[in-house]
C-alpha cells in the first residue's frame, strides 16, 4: 500500500500495512513470555478501525474498531486482566470471543499512552484458555510489566517519528538545495537569454536605478550612442553626456524632458520624441516608450525604456510631404491644361461640324455643275474633256467623303450619349440595311449569332457596327468571299461584341495605331480617311467601354468592343427563348430580323 493509501495512523508512524517492524515484535515477544498467554499483539487504533503492527501466534491487519476488545481499554484507558471473557460484560458479545473471528478467553491489555497524554493503541496478551483460579492475581502484576511495555512501545513510536522527521527534514533540506540551484541556473539561464532578446531587436532599450542613474544598454542602444552605461554619472550629465538633443535636432534636451526621466518620475511615458546625435555618429531620430519599475511594497526600483529609430520615417514624411505639394502644383496646372483642352476640343468639334457643313454646300453645287457640263456638253468635250469631267467627279466624291466621315466624327464627340435599353440585333440589321448596297457590290456574307439587348446610345452604336461592318466589307481579299462574323458573349464588366472578318488583316504592331485620327494602314492606296476606328473609339469611350483588335482565326481581323452594363455574368438576353433569336442568322445585304 503506498503511503498515500495508508491510514493516517501508520503513515504518521511510519509503518506499513500488513509488515511486521522487528522492534515491535520483539515487544509482542517480550508480551508472551511475561504472560505465559501463547499470543500477543500490539495494536494502534484510530476512530474507525484498529491495525495490528506486531504480533506473536497471531495474524497481522486491521479490523474494525467497534469490534476490538482493546477499544474499551483505549478508552477507559486502563489496563484490563480478564480471566475469562465470555463471563466480562465487556467482551462477552464480541465476535472476537464468540467464535466469529476467534475464541478468547483469557486476556491481559494495558494502553499505550503517548507524551501527550493521548491512548493511541495497546500492548495485550491472550489465549483460548481461561485463566486458571488464582492466576489473575498474578496476572494483574504481570500487567504492570506490560505498562513498561507500553511505554517502551511510546519510545519506540517516537524514536521513529523523530527519525522520519529528520529524514524528512534532511530529505527537504536536499531538496530546496536542489531547487535552490535549479532556480539559481534557471536566473543565470533566464538572465542570458533575456540579454540575449535586448541584443537581438532593433530597438533601443535603456534602463535606470531608482536614482535616475542610467544602468543599461543593450547592444543597439550602445550602437547609436557610441558608448556604454555609465551608472556612476550624475542625471544632470545626462544630455551631454550622451548627446540628446530636442526633435530639431539642435537644441540640447532638458534632464526632465529625457523619456527614461520622465518614466521615472511620472511613471510612464509614451511618443516621446528626440535625436541622439554623437558626434562621428549618424544622428538618430527616435520615438520613446517605457514605465517605471515597482517593487510589491510600491517603491519604484527604477525604469526601462524603449527607443524606436524613425529616422528613414520622418525623411520620408518630408520627402512625401514635399511630394505632396508638387503633386497639389502639378494637379492646379493640370486642371488648367484639361479645361484648356477641353474648350480647344469643343472649338475644334465645332469647327468640324460648321466647316462640313459650309464645305458640303458648295463642294455639292460644284459637282452638280460639273456632272451637267459632262452631260450637255459631252460632245463638244471629247474624250479628253469627258475624262476631266469624270476626274472632277471622282475628287468631288472624295471630298463629299471625307467632310460626311468629319462630321461623322465630330457628331460622335459632341452628341450627348443617351444610354438605353437596346436590341443589339435590330442595331445590326439597321447597320447592314445601312450598308445594302457595299454588301451587295461585294458579295460579302454577314453572319450573326445571338446578341443581347443591354444599355447603350442606340444612334451612336448603330454608327460603331456601321463603320465595323464598313471597313470588314472594303478591305476585303480578292482570293475568296469576304466573311463577316458579329457575336457577343458576357464579359466581367459588361457585354463583349465582336466583328471578326476574313479580310487582309491588321499587323500586330499597327493594332493600336489605327485608331487615331487619319491613321490608314496603306496611305497610298487611297482607300478609307482615317477617321472611321478613331470615331469607333470616341463612341466606345463615351459609352465607358473599350475597344481593340485581334487576328481573326485562318486570318483576317477582329474587332471586339465592351459595351459596360453593370450586370453579373449571364446568358445574352433572348437566347434559349422562342423563336429565331436562340441561333445564328445570316443577314442579306437589307434588314432582316435575327
Amino acid at each position: 500500500m503506498t503511503a498515500v493509501g495508508r491510514p493516517p495512523v501508520l503513515r504518521r508512524h511510519g509503518l506499513e500495512s500488513g509488515a511486521q517492524e522487528e522492534e515491535l515484535a520483539a515487544v509482542a515477544r517480550l508480551a508472551v513470555a511475561l504472560t505465559g498467554l501463547p499470543a500477543a499483539a500490539v495494536h494502534l487504533l484510530d476512530p474507525s478501525h484498529q491495525h495490528r503492527v506486531a504480533a506473536v501466534g497471531c495474524p497481522l491487519g486491521s479490523s474494525p474498531r467497534e469490534s476490538s476488545m482493546c477499544a474499551s481499554v483505549v478508552e477507559s484507558g486502563e489496563a484490563a486482566v480478564v480471566a475469562d471473557a465470555r463471563e466480562d460484560a465487556r467482551f462477552r458479545s464480541s465476535p472476537w470471543v464468540t467464535g466469529a473471528r476467534g475464541r478468547v478467553r483469557a486476556y491481559v491489555s494495558v494502553p499505550v499512552v503517548a507524551d501527550d497524554g493521548a491512548v493511541v493503541g495497546t500492548v495485550c496478551a491472550f489465549g483460548e484458555e481461561p485463566l486458571a483460579a488464582g492466576e489473575d492475581g498474578v496476572r494483574s502484576d504481570v500487567a504492570a510489566r506490560l505498562e513498561d511495555l507500553a511505554r517502551l512501545v511510546v519510545q519506540l513510536l517516537e524514536g521513529r517519528r523523530r527519525a522520519r522527521l529528520q529524514e524528512d527534514l534532511v530529505a527537504h533540506a536536499e531538496e530546496q538545495r536542489l531547487l535552490a540551484e535549479l532556480t539559481l541556473r534557471e536566473a543565470e539561464e533566464r538572465s542570458e537569454l533575456i540579454q540575449a532578446v535586448l541584443d537581438s531587436v532593433e530597438v533601443g532599450i535603456v534602463a535606470a536605478d531608482p536614482d535616475g542613474r542610467v544602468t543599461l544598454f543593450n547592444r543597439t542602444a550602445l550602437g547609436w550612442h557610441g558608448l556604454d552605461a555609465d551608472p556612476a554619472l550624475e542625471q544632470v550629465d545626462h544630455p551631454e553626456r550622451y548627446d540628446l538633443f530636442c526633435p530639431d535636432g539642435a537644441t540640447p534636451l532638458r534632464r526632465e524632458d529625457i523619456p527614461l526621466h520622465r518614466a521615472l518620475e511620472h511613471g510612464e511615458v509614451s511618443g516621446a520624441e528626440m535625436v541622439i546625435a554623437p558626434p562621428g555618429l549618424p544622428a538618430r531620430h527616435v520615438v520613446s516608450t517605457g514605465r517605471a519599475l515597482v517593487r510589491a511594497d510600491g517603491a519604484r526600483s527604477g525604469a526601462v525604456v524603449a527607443m524606436s529609430d524613425v529616422t528613414a520615417e520622418r525623411a520620408q514624411r518630408l520627402a512625401l510631404q514635399d511630394a505632396h505639394g508638387e503633386l497639389v502644383r502639378r494637379e492646379q496646372e493640370l486642371v488648367v491644361l484639361v479645361a484648356e483642352l477641353e474648350r480647344s476640343n469643343a472649338d475644334l468639334e465645332h469647327f468640324a461640324a460648321v466647316a462640313g457643313h459650309d464645305l458640303a454646300s458648295p463642294l455639292g453645287v460644284v459637282a452638280g455643275y460639273v456632272e451637267l457640263l459632262g452631260d450637255v456638253y459631252a460632245d463638244q468635250l471629247g474624250e479628253q474633256g469627258r475624262g476631266w469631267v469624270q476626274t472632277c467627279l471622282r475628287g468631288a466624291g472624295r471630298m463629299q467623303a471625307l467632310i460626311t466621315a468629319l462630321l461623322d466624327h465630330a457628331r460622335a464627340g459632341s452628341a450627348s450619349c443617351r444610354p438605353e435599353p437596346t436590341d443589339l440585333r435590330e442595331l445590326l440589321d439597321q447597320a447592314v440595311g445601312d450598308l445594302a448596297t457595299a454588301v451587295g457590290e461585294s458579295g460579302a456574307r454577314i453572319t450573326a449569332g445571338p446578341l443581347p439587348t443591354t444599355s447603350c446610345d442606340p444612334t451612336l452604336v448603330r454608327q460603331l457596327l456601321q463603320n465595323l461592318l464598313g471597313n470588314a466589307v472594303r478591305y476585303r481579299r480578292a482570293d475568296r468571299t469576304c466573311e463577316v462574323v458579329v457575336s457577343a458573349a458576357r464579359a466581367a464588366d459588361g457585354w463583349e461584341v465582336a466583328v471578326a472578318d476574313n479580310g487582309t488583316g491588321v499587323p500586330p504592331e499597327q493594332r493600336e495605331g489605327v485608331f487615331d485620327v487619319f491613321t490608314r494602314l496603306d496611305p497610298a492606296s487611297g482607300a478609307g480617311h482615317g477617321l472611321g476606328l478613331a470615331t469607333c473609339r470616341r463612341i466606345v469611350e463615351r459609352h465607358g467601354g473599350r475597344i481593340w483588335l485581334d487576328a481573326s482565326p485562318g486570318g483576317g481581323t477582329t474587332a471586339r468592343f465592351v459595351l459596360p452594363d453593370g450586370r453579373g455574368p449571364g446568358r445574352p438576353a433572348g437566347v434559349g427563348e422562342a423563336g429565331d433569336r436562340s441561333g445564328a442568322r445570316v443577314l442579306d445585304a437589307v434588314p432582316v430580323a435575327l
